[in-house]
């Protein structure tokens, strides 16, 4: 960083530079060969870490008062100069190493307000972002306590630790009110069932809406709680809200026999295709079978998600309902049930079909949502079950390397979607 005073031909270009470390390495090695020497261990009470932290935190504060004073510490132009240093006082603060304990240092006035450990701050940001992240991982708040309690030695309330998460409501309002893209290939409603304690334990879900960008980014479009009684209208306010945050088009959406919600899109988005979620429907074919049947109605039901045309894939299912129907009448239902909102799939080329019926776009998200909330067990409030949703939410792809596999692979498909639904993908030509 360089001060106002140093004028623009004073900076050196990065280009002309030598590399500069952030820490000189033999510094480092003299610390850590000290350290080894006198039997000083790294981490924990008392090691070189916490030293290091305390040192760096005082110092950090000296040279805060020096500034708010406008001179340096025994420094004789101090003297009879009015305001001037009051000796210090002692303060534990939490840190990235564990607790330290440090001397802030004070004036006589009282107007000294530090700005690197503020007045009545007890912790550093980077604790609070490690706190968040435990608990995006889905440890509970006693887990949470524990986990601090045992690696940093520090004790933390449950409170404490509640308070820090809520930080991230302001962030989730924010987050869910953000404007988003005006088309979308496919959009994939799909539910999370938790634990919510309101009067009785009882399961409700967490709607969540995984989604493809044009580009071929993935995004989550948003949460939603509900009774799991939900109809039109309540499909029609989350619709709509989404509408009102910029998306004026979904060329498919995909959902799991949700009542109600092919009404509502039919309403909002009236050239969008319903399809009904494969991944689901599989799943739930298998939940009637016994497991060593598995292998062999998948077999007979791969060629009717294959066939080439819908009547293909009736005669297909035919001969599953024949070999099957007898022992498991719940699974020939099941599809018939869910025949109509099946066929759309049908009617789209091989990249389409992949795109929709990947396990991946869903399953990634859900996994991770899952491990989360089983970890909980259940939940105070509704509030508190969106906020560990959330949460887990943004710990998904830290990297961004799953981002980058997903968009390489978009690009075929991408051609798909812009040839079948001619002109509603604006931004693919851009």
């Amino acid at each position: 960083m360089t001060s106002n005073n140093v004028t623009e031909a004073e900076i050196v270009e990065p280009s002309d530079a030598a590399p500069v470390k952030s820490v000189d390495d033999r510094l480092i090695d003299e610390l850590a060969g000290r350290a080894q020497a006198e039997g000083l261990q790294l981490t924990g009470e008392g090691g070189l870490l916490q030293q290091l932290t305390k040192r760096l935190l005082e110092s950090a504060l000296e040279g805060e008062i020096t500034d708010h004073l406008g001179y340096d510490k025994h420094d004789p132009a101090g003297k009879n100069g009015g305001n001037s240093r009051n000796g210090t006082r002692g303060k534990t603060v939490l840190t990235d190493v564990g607790p330290v304990e440090i001397s802030v240092p004070r004036d006589r006035e009282g107007s000294f307000e530090p700005k690197i450990v503020k007045e009545r701050q007890k912790r550093l940001s980077g604790v609070d972002e490690m706190v968040i992240s435990l608990a995006a991982k889905g440890l509970a708040t006693g887990e949470v306590q524990a986990h601090l309690a045992e690696v940093y030695g520090a004790e933390v309330s449950r409170q404490t630790i509640s308070t820090i998460t809520d930080k991230v409501l302001e962030g989730m309002a924010e987050w869910q009110n953000r404007p988003l893209d005006a088309v979308y290939p496919v959009v994939f409603i799909d539910a999370i069932h938790v634990k919510i304690r309101d009067g009785a334990v009882a399961n409700r879900p967490i709607y969540v809406a995984p989604a493809v960008m044009a580009e071929g980014r993935r995004d989550i479009l948003g949460i939603w709680a509900g009774d799991g009684g939900e109809g039109a209208k309540h499909w029609m306010h989350i619709l709509t809200e989404l509408k009102n945050r910029g998306v004026n088009d979904v060329l498919m959406l995909v959902c799991d026999g949700l009542k109600g919600l092919p009404d509502a899109v039919e309403t909002v988005w009236p050239r969008t295709t319903v399809q009904t979620c494969l991944v689901h429907l599989l799943r739930n074919s298998f939940r009637y079978a016994a497991r060593q049947d598995w292998d062999k109605i998948a077999k007979l039901l791969k060629p009717v998600y294959t066939a080439a045309t819908e009547e293909a894939a009736l005669e297909r299912f035919a001969e599953l309902a024949d070999a099957w129907g007898k022992k498991y009448p719940a699974i020939v239902r099941l599809w018939e049930n869910a025949w109509e909102g099946f066929t759309p799939f049908l009617r789209f080329g091989t990249e389409i079909r992949r795109i929709v019926s990947t396990t991946n776009a869903i399953e990634s998200v859900n996994a991770r949502i899952r491990r989360a909330v089983k970890a909980r067990g259940h939940f105070p409030s509704e509030q508190a079950a969106l906020k560990c949703v959330y949460m887990a939410i943004m710990s998904l792809d830290p990297t961004g390397k799953g981002r980058a596999r997903w968009t390489m692979r978009w690009k075929t498909a991408l051609n798909a979607f812009d040839i079948t639904f001619d002109g509603r993908l604006p931004a693919a030509r851009q």
